[in-house]
């Protein structure tokens, strides 16, 4: 219970959309009203704007402060930084076993990869953070088709099941996904300031 009450706290500093838990109408309704209160203050410093987007990056995707930080600087070298650290941290295992829709939550994904419930072009994974590439196909071990973790999938109606991105092709039947391109950035869909965090690592 305790760590429900962190995530939300975390939340309300950050957004919601960093946890799968508080994408809610309720909490969201509770976002707002704490907003048209705080409506009117001064902004904070150019520091503590990148670090909130940091932070924001950060929660997002279940990342320590080194994982992160060895993402942007690898980034930092591309010909786009941000395109580049959107495709390195989308096609982290984890995440696109969310995305998929083979995980309620990235950090399910997380779960189910380090327990060895997934293979990737037949080969079992431990760690969230293999890097998947496009042509690669995902799925859920045949010893663990009989789990929790995936119990029901299948039969889920179309209107249950959460919305795939279109560089990820899910058989929730076969229990298996295939990375059908890589994913592509658009700053508005994506959600999240890239740009910002790069200032912060640049300090």
């Amino acid at each position: 219970m305790l760590i429900v009450k962190s995530k939300y706290k975390i939340a309300k500093r950050l957004g919601a959309g960093v946890f799968e838990q508080t994408q809610t109408q309720k909490f969201a309704l509770s976002e707002a009203r704490a907003k048209a209160r705080v409506r009117g203050r001064r902004g904070g410093s150019d520091y503590g704007r990148q670090l909130l987007e940091k932070q924001r990056v950060r929660f997002t995707y279940g990342l320590s402060e080194r994982q992160l930080s060895n993402y942007v600087r690898a980034a930092m070298h591309a010909k786009n930084p941000a395109e580049a650290l959107h495709k390195a941290l989308e096609l982290r295992a984890d995440n696109a076993i969310y995305r998929a829709g083979l995980a309620p939550t990235r950090r399910a994904g997380r779960q189910a990869v380090s327990h060895g419930h997934i293979t990737v072009n037949g080969r079992r994974i431990t760690a969230p953070s293999y890097a998947l590439r496009a042509g690669d196909t995902i799925a859920v071990r045949d010893t663990s088709r009989t789990s929790p973790l995936f119990a029901g999938l299948a039969e889920k109606a179309p209107e249950e099941r959460r919305s795939v991105p279109k560089w990820l092709e899910t058989d929730l039947d076969l229990l298996n996904v295939t990375v059908a391109a890589e994913p592509a950035y658009r700053s508005a869909e994506a959600g999240l300031d890239y740009a910002t965090v790069f200032e912060f690592y640049s300090r």
